[in-house]
């Protein structure tokens, strides 16, 4: 080839290359615009109340309101820079503990406000990452986190827990058929006198327990995938039998109180005799108000009770929801002279 023309072919290479390079950078910068768009939006409708929606501390309509300690200076570089993007996500993905715990409160891993709701049982892992890449925008930063990693991550814990999964229920189903054979051979050698009396032993093989065990590992995994992109399922929640005796009753109160505020942190949103946040509405008469049975329902799952609401699911446990439950039961302020506000 003339010198001429292998560099004419090198830079049309060259083009070709940087338009592919230009095309991915430009496919990639659309996906994660797309992403911080969708969390922009989740980022107003779940958490401008409070953080306001440029990020500014004091600019939410329920800051005011708020017990401390308050909401962090989100348009912060100084101090969101000092965070990782899964430190941020973890705030916002993590189980309720009791933050009056010692042990709580010396965990480093775990952000030990009460206040600050979980939204793990309401929305997406990704839907989460799109609110943290949104708060990232609102102090000058973008979001740096392996989303694509990520999936793949969960992806290939799945498809090796099926793996193990599969392999132990065929060595369970052949335990299981050598066990039945023999038994069945053994039964063969008693006469039809023995027969009428014969209860053949419950026998728990351990290659069921082996099975069991991986299947739950499987369901978890398959769990964390489904979960990566869609939101929890709104599951149905049962009527609860509340009926109980007055001492154990004023026991649950009290535990319901505490975890009021300590642990599910209900007057970040709600108050009580004027106390408490403006996002939802005020309980001081929700004994006379509110049902104890959808009370219950509406704390163990809002979102299958109103499919928009604000407050987030917080995973509350059965025996919670009920103690909460027992103690909003005691609210009966009398009625106000001058009408309550609705919430925002």
């Amino acid at each position: 080839m003339k010198p001429a023309a292998k560099e004419s072919m090198t830079r049309l290479l060259l083009n070709c290359m940087g338009i592919g390079l230009a095309a991915s950078l430009f496919l990639y910068g659309c996906a994660g615009d797309e992403k911080t768009a969708k969390g922009k939006k989740l980022y107003h409708h779940y958490c401008s109340h409070c953080h306001g929606d440029s990020g500014q501390q004091g600019e939410g309509f329920n800051w005011d309101r708020m017990p401390d300690p308050r909401p962090k200076n989100l348009a912060s570089n100084a101090e969101m820079s000092t965070f990782s993007d899964k430190e941020i996500f973890d705030t916002v993905y993590r189980d309720m503990r009791d933050t009056e715990d010692p042990k709580v409160l010396d965990d480093d891993n775990y952000f030990a406000v009460s206040t600050m709701p979980t939204f793990k049982y309401t929305l997406s892992e990704e839907e989460i990452w799109g609110i943290v890449a949104h708060v990232r925008t609102l102090h000058g930063m973008s979001l740096t986190f392996d989303l694509v990693g990520r999936k793949k991550e969960l992806e290939d814990v799945l498809a090796s827990a099926q793996q193990e999964m599969e392999a132990a229920k065929v060595t369970y189903e052949a335990a299981t058929e050598k066990a039945e054979a023999t038994q069945a051979a053994y039964e063969d050698t008693l006469t039809d006198e023995q027969l009428e009396d014969y209860e053949p032993e419950e026998v728990t093989l351990p290659e069921e327990e082996v099975f069991l065990a991986a299947n739950a590992i499987y369901e978890k995994a398959k769990a964390a995938v489904d979960n990566f992109s869609k939101r929890p399922k709104k599951t149905r929640i049962e009527r609860p039998d509340l009926t109980i005796s007055e001492d154990e009753r004023a026991k649950q109160v009290k535990l319901g109180k505490k975890l009021y505020t300590d642990t599910y942190g209900c007057n970040g949103c709600h108050s009580i005799n004027d106390v408490g946040g403006l996002v939802g509405p005020t309980l001081d008469r929700a004994g006379f108000r509110l049902n104890p049975t959808w009370i219950y329902r509406w704390i163990r799952n809002p979102q299958a009770m109103k499919k928009h609401t604000r407050m987030p699911n917080l995973g509350a446990s059965d025996a919670d929801a009920r103690a909460l439950t027992y103690y909003l039961g005691t609210l009966r302020a009398p009625i106000p002279e001058k009408p309550i506000p609705e919430a925002e």
